[in-house]
């Protein structure tokens, strides 16, 4: 194995947040050894109880429900602002895996031994190097856990891959800032998620040393309970945390890594061995659940643009300051206010003329600002024309507030009030057998429909199946509360004698006996 310099992030120079997400307790406990060293299935043995074999071959079914968020944060290196991940620049998350990292089904290499190290290596385009690493994150497992147990871990990150690249970072857990991989007895799921705290000046940056490629591992430094030599025995299962790969299968077999211990005549490998590289035997059957999240540090993002003209158009900021236009900021977006400061028609009452000013511009020196983006060319700074009421009618040389003010519409600038430019009112039509048409009364008329005037229309609010347009009240209902009965004879005795009003049940003019024959003969 090529031997590699690590530079350790040493405790008072880096803001280390490293979170371990906590499983609840196994949702669908299983346990599945298999492949041993002669190829026979063992199922339902415990690890510390298997013959001598090399430790690849035990795998581990686990299943996880939720993980809980457990946060460690040390003290910040130097000054730093507060906040998020710093720049605009859109987050990517490269990994292989095809499993949650919130919960779900894993399998756990129960033979990993410490100091072994699984590892991933991701291609990025050329373009984005520099990237700023954000986060790391790799699930481990126990299976059907019966002690609370303690892991030693560290993270490591490499330009180019694990085998051949540069290891540039590593941290390992202490207890104190980074806290080491505890696993209460009855759960059995953890995420262990690594990263520099946004606010620190001092970030993880990884730069292109040609290959195009950054790879991101973890190492068991010290497991709970390894009591017996790992070549022969495997780490007992119940009372350790290994790492995991996922239940899709192998995707990705020459960028999932694996540094093995030299166990000779009983190991598949020594050192760094790609998937691929090893012997089929030996090979995990997927993916390390294992991702990375990072942030291109020079990526460019466009933002709105006003240009002189007051138009809005999203571009980079360099073409924008070509184009002679301001530039909002970079994710910025062109709204109807982006540019509300960008020049439009200014149209001035005393004389009618229109000059294209900014709006503010057009505002101190007593105009009437138009829509900016626009010109004054084409631009009609008073219009007036005809307004079509809803009536039918039509009314000439109207503003368009003018118009609006009584309920019209106006029909464009120098229109004039012609023969067929308003159209004719629609209203209810109603029909002898209370069918009821929206129509004009001219319709309504050649259709034997009564007309119930413009602007009606066939809504039956009351829901009794008749437009409340084609309904028609009996005029001995004096009170309209739809029964002629008491009230309404009421009513009638106390306006006996009077001229007109609700009273006159015949309309002749004269509240008498003629109104009280016909309120009787409706009773009820």
């Amino acid at each position: 194995m090529k031997t590699t310099k690590t530079t350790t992030i040493a405790s008072n120079r880096r803001f280390l947040l490293a979170a371990l997400l906590l499983a609840l307790p196994c949702a669908l406990p299983a346990f599945a050894d298999k492949l041993d060293k002669q190829g026979a299935s063992e199922r339902g043995s415990k690890l510390n109880q298997a013959p001598a074999r090399e430790t690849r071959l035990a795998e581990e079914a686990v299943a996880m429900k939720e993980t809980p968020l457990m946060l460690a944060q040390p003290p910040q290196s130097g000054e730093g602002s507060e906040g998020g991940v710093a720049g605009a620049c859109p987050q990517v998350i490269s990994t292989y895996t095809n499993a949650s990292f919130e919960g779900g089904q894993f399998i756990a290499q129960g033979g990993f031994a410490e100091q072994e190290i699984a590892a991933c290596s991701y291609t990025v385009a050329a373009s984005d190097f520099p990237i700023r690493l954000d986060l790391t994150e790799m699930i481990f497992a126990t299976s059907a856990s019966t002690v609370n147990t303690t892991t030693k871990w560290t993270v490591m990150i490499w330009h180019g891959t694990p085998a051949t690249g540069q290891l540039v970072y590593s941290a390992s857990s202490d207890g104190k800032i980074l806290p080491h991989l505890v696993i209460p007895a009855g759960t059995n799921g953890v995420n262990i998620a690594f990263g520099i705290d946004p606010g620190d000046p001092e970030q993880i940056i990884l730069q292109d040393n040609g290959s195009h490629m950054f790879s991101i591992g973890y190492r068991i430094d010290d497991h709970n309970n390894q009591v017996s030599n790992p070549c022969l025995v495997a780490p007992p299962s119940g009372s350790n945390a290994f790492p995991c790969t996922d239940v899709g299968g192998l995707a990705a077999p020459t960028t999932n890594w694996l540094y093995m211990l030299d166990c000779g005549a009983f190991g598949c490998g020594a050192g760094w061995k790609r998937f691929s590289e090893i012997p089929a035997l030996c090979r995990p059957t997927g993916d390390w659940v294992m991702r990375a999240s990072w942030t291109s540090v020079n990526c460019v993002l466009p933002g709105a643009c006003c240009l002189a003209n007051g138009t809005c158009q999203s571009t980079t900021e360099a073409a924008c300051l070509t184009a002679g236009g301001d530039f909002n900021g970079a994710g910025s977006t062109c709204t109807a206010q982006s540019c509300s400061s960008g020049q439009g028609p200014c149209c001035f009452a005393a004389t009618g003329g229109c000059v294209t000013l900014p709006s503010a511009s057009c505002l101190a020196a007593g105009g009437i600002p138009g829509p900016s983006g626009q010109t004054c060319a084409g631009y009609v700074c008073f219009p007036e024309g005809a307004c079509c009421l809803p009536n039918g009618s039509c009314l000439p040389s109207l503003t368009p507030s003018e118009c609006t003010a009584v309920g019209g519409v106006f029909q464009g600038n120098a229109t004039t009030c012609v023969a067929g430019l308003c159209p004719e009112p629609m209203g209810a039509s109603c029909f002898p057998n209370g069918f009821c048409l929206t129509l004009t009364q001219a319709q309504a008329v050649a259709s034997g429909a009564t007309w119930a005037g413009a602007g009606t229309n066939c809504a039956d609010g009351n829901g009794n199946g008749t437009a409340d347009a084609c309904e028609v009240s009996d005029p001995a209902d004096i009170n309209n509360d739809g029964s002629v009965d008491a009230a309404d004879l009421t009513i009638l005795l106390n306006a006996w004698g009077t001229s007109g009003g609700p009273a006159d049940v015949n309309g002749d003019g004269t509240v008498d006996a003629v109104d009280i024959a016909q309120l009787l003969a409706s009773w009820g």
